[in-house]
C-alpha cells in the first residue's frame, strides 16, 4: 500500500483525490466506479493516482473512513446533557446523524452496495455500527444506570434501535426516489427519537 504523503503538496493531492473519489462513488456507485474517472475528476494522471492509492478498494475505504468520522461526530450531542435531558440529547444526536446521512445519501448507497460485494466493507460497516452502539450503551450505564430492560441486556436493545435508525435513513434518504414523498430531517429525527426514548425511558406507571 502506498505510504502516506509527508509533504504539504502530497497531502493536498491526496485530499484532492479523496474528494474526487467521493464525487465518482456517489455518482456511479461502488461497483461501476472506475479509477480512471477519479483521475479525470481530480485532474491527475493515472500514475499520480496510483502513487497515493493502490486500487479502488483502498480509495473507497478512505472515503468511507472520513464519512464515518463525520457521522460519529455529528451524532454526539454536545448542546444537551444526556443525564439531565435525555430526550433533547437524543433528538440532537439523531438530527446530526440524519443530516450528514442525507447530505451523503448517494455515497451511503454506494457503501451499502460495497458491503454486499466486498468483505472488507462489510467489516468496516460492522465496525461503524458497533462504535455507535458501544458509545450509547456506555452512556446509558454511566448516566442512568441502565444495563438491561425487561430482563434483556441493554446492548441488544441498542442494537435493535441502531438497526431501525440505519435502515430508516437508508429508506428515507438513500432510496428516497422509492419512498412516497420526501421526509424532512425534522420529522425523521422526531420519529426516530420517539422510538429511542420510549424504549429506554418508558413512561412510569402512576
Amino acid at each position: 500500500m502506498p505510504a502516506a504523503p509527508t509533504t504539504p503538496k502530497g497531502r493536498r493531492t491526496r485530499d484532492q483525490l479523496v474528494t474526487a473519489g467521493r464525487a465518482v462513488f456517489a455518482r456511479d456507485g461502488y461497483v461501476n466506479a472506475r479509477m480512471g474517472d477519479v483521475a479525470t475528476e481530480a485532474g491527475i494522471s493515472m500514475g499520480g493516482l496510483y502513487r497515493y492509492f493502490e486500487n479502488k478498494e483502498d480509495l473507497f475505504a478512505q472515503v468511507i473512513e472520513d464519512l464515518h468520522e463525520q457521522l460519529f461526530e455529528a451524532s454526539a450531542s454536545r448542546e444537551h446533557n444526556f443525564r439531565d435531558d435525555p430526550y433533547q440529547s437524543l433528538l440532537a444526536s439523531n438530527h446530526g446523524y440524519l443530516e450528514i446521512y442525507s447530505e451523503n445519501r448517494d455515497l451511503m448507497r454506494a457503501f451499502i452496495q460495497a458491503a454486499h460485494v466486498e468483505k472488507r466493507f462489510q467489516d468496516i460497516w460492522w465496525h461503524m455500527r458497533n462504535r455507535h452502539v458501544e458509545r450509547f450503551v456506555g452512556a446509558l450505564s454511566r448516566s442512568h444506570g441502565i444495563t438491561e430492560i425487561d430482563g434483556v441486556k441493554v446492548q441488544l436493545h441498542v442494537e435493535s434501535m441502531a438497526c431501525m435508525a440505519e435502515q430508516s435513513a437508508y429508506i428515507w434518504f438513500a432510496q428516497d426516489d422509492l419512498h412516497d414523498g420526501a421526509v424532512s430531517l425534522d420529522d425523521a429525527a422526531r420519529s426516530i427519537t420517539h422510538c429511542w426514548y420510549t424504549t429506554f425511558f418508558p413512561p412510569r406507571a402512576g
